[in-house]
């Protein structure tokens, strides 16, 4: 009997001969097959997943060596690992090595084996230091081939045959390097230029003294050295590593104050970098790193005094208590420390951040003249013959002890002076800012040459007098650290042997001469005039 339609299917349009169905007989079995499959996580197929694996039989069936898919049902391993087993079982123990390879039949052994070696050259005897060695180049053996001075040109040759287009500066650079390092560092700075040279980047001298820096605090000894070389030559414009530091140092030390007190002292060095470049822009004279960075250590101390002992986390909370207690902990550096708390609060004032300013009533009270300690005659007697009579005396120390014995230079008047600033035939030095040259006596003459002696050695172009094993290279003043430490094996600082030459200047002659002579202001040498009455000018009592 045939059956009767009730309705067509919902999915092909079929005729459906039950009752309450919507899809045919096809379609009713395609969903039921659909239910049972699902997306292979490694085919992205949809497949009937086996319950060991979790994906479909093809991709349930992998390598044994590699672990990768293997499409053929009766092998175990794919493609690469049967060729690679098939390779390895041709191969047999060589009897030389011990080592599994394909034997050769004329001789038995590996390919590895069998192949003949090179021979090697007899040693022969060193052109230079005449020892029987082996060469390594120019005749020479290795040892005496490393300290050759025609090595760094070598390698710059070769430098500029492996370049398309080497630049015209590379022959000088060489040059300058040869005559400033050793040969083996001049070689290896070369080899480290050659991989600059080589990449995909613009060889402009500007650009490769960029990619030469080092990240950190240290920019590296090549692009020192190409910083120097470059603008000497007029190629390329100096680095800013300088404010690079400068600025990790201001950094270190904002990191340095507890959190909730460091967003007002980042706003305050930021004021005093924005004041400096006005000031430049002026015309005035601006802050330099050292007053910035001084600056904020003393407001990093009071900011650690207050989170520390005083339990405060609030500069609001800073009272004229507080400032009179940490001001109490060091008295000699009252007056620097109050001049920066004000500038401080006067800036923290204009901001909102305090309400009252609590360093405003505060004074420096203590002595306005000169309050320093000074060498008696008998310990300037025994420097004076220490340096000029001690052979073992360092030449830099000798300089600065004289000049500043004698002739009352600073440090920095001595690390900044420069071949050029002498005078051979009148045998005087400019020093500073002093408007006249310095007539030098035989001692002190014979301390400047001592360390122009010295300064040969080095074989430096260096164009300072004073000059160290981290300036040779360059053409930069001896650092601030090397200067304050120069005096150390004596035991008297260069600021005590300064202050004792102008205090006995001031007093024996008249300040406002010794100011001139100086290069310093009047009021400067007042200081040194402090409670000192001229027995000459008081009238004789006992002849009243």
């Amino acid at each position: 009997m045939v059956g009767v339609k009730q309705s067509d299917c919902t999915g092909c349009g079929a005729p459906v001969g039950f009752i309450d169905r919507h899809y045919c007989c096809r379609c009713t079995a395609q969903q039921k097959e659909a239910a049972t499959r699902a997306a292979c996580p490694r085919c992205s197929q949809q497949r009937v997943l086996r319950a060991d694996t979790g994906r479909c039989i093809t991709c349930s069936r992998v390598c044994t060596g590699c672990g990768n898919p293997v499409r053929s049902k009766s092998s175990a391993l794919c493609r690469t690992c049967m060729r690679e087993s098939e390779r390895d079982a041709a191969k047999d123990p060589c009897p030389r090595c011990s080592r599994p390879g394909y034997l050769r039949e004329d001789t038995g052994w590996c390919g590895h084996c069998s192949r003949p070696r090179q021979a090697k050259q007899p040693p022969r005897a060193c052109e230079q230091c005449g020892r029987v060695r082996k060469h390594a180049g120019l005749g020479l053996c290795s040892a005496c081939w490393q300290r050759h001075p025609d090595r760094p040109f070598v390698r710059a040759e070769h430098l500029i045959a492996e370049l398309d287009n080497p630049p015209a500066w590379l022959q000088d650079f060489t040059t300058d390097l040869a005559a400033k390092y050793s040969v083996g560092r001049a070689c290896t700075m070369i080899t480290s230029l050659g991989w600059l040279l080589r990449d995909d980047q613009p060889n402009l001298p500007q650009s490769v003294l960029e990619r030469s820096r080092r990240p950190g605090r240290s920019m590296g000894s090549l692009a020192r050295a190409l910083e120097t070389f470059f603008t000497s030559h007029g190629l390329a414009m100096a680095t800013d590593q300088a404010e690079r530091l400068a600025a990790g140092r201001r950094q270190r030390r904002v990191l340095a104050v507890p959190g909730l007190l460091r967003p007002s002292v980042e706003a305050f060095s930021d004021f005093m970098i924005r004041s400096r470049e006005r000031s430049r822009r002026a015309g005035t004279l601006p802050r330099t790193d050292a007053t910035i960075e001084a600056a904020l250590a003393i407001v990093r101390d009071l900011a650690l005094f207050l989170a520390g002992e005083r339990g405060k986390q609030d500069w609001a909370l800073t009272d004229v208590h507080d400032l009179e207690a940490f001001l109490a902990r060091s008295p000699k550096a009252r007056k620097r420390r109050l001049v920066v708390l004000g500038q401080f609060f006067r800036f923290a004032r204009s901001r909102k951040i305090v309400l009252v300013d609590p360093a405003r009533g505060l004074t420096a009270r203590g002595p306005s003249g000169f309050t320093g300690a000074t060498l008696t005659p008998d310990q300037q007697r025994v420097l004076f013959r220490r340096w000029t009579t001690d052979p073992a005396v360092h030449p830099h120390e000798a300089l600065l002890g004289m000049l500043a014995l004698l002739h009352g230079a600073s440090s920095r008047e001595v690390k900044m002076l420069q071949a050029v600033d002498l005078d051979f035939r009148a045998r005087t030095a400019r020093l500073g800012d002093r408007p006249h040259p310095v007539p030098l006596d035989p001692p002190s003459w014979a301390a400047v040459e001592g360390c122009l002696g010295h300064r040969e050695d080095q074989k430096t172009d260096n164009p300072h007098v004073m000059v160290t094993r981290q300036t040779k290279s360059g053409r930069g003043p001896a650092s601030t650290a090397y200067v304050s430490h120069v005096l150390d094996a004596c035991g008297f600082p260069p600021r005590m042997i300064r202050c004792t030459r102008l205090l006995d200047l001031v007093n024996t002659m008249d300040p406002k001469l010794v100011a001139a002579t100086f290069g310093m202001d009047p009021e400067a040498t007042m200081i040194y005039l402090a409670d000192h009455i001229d027995p000459g000018r008081l009238p004789d009592l006992q002849s009243r």
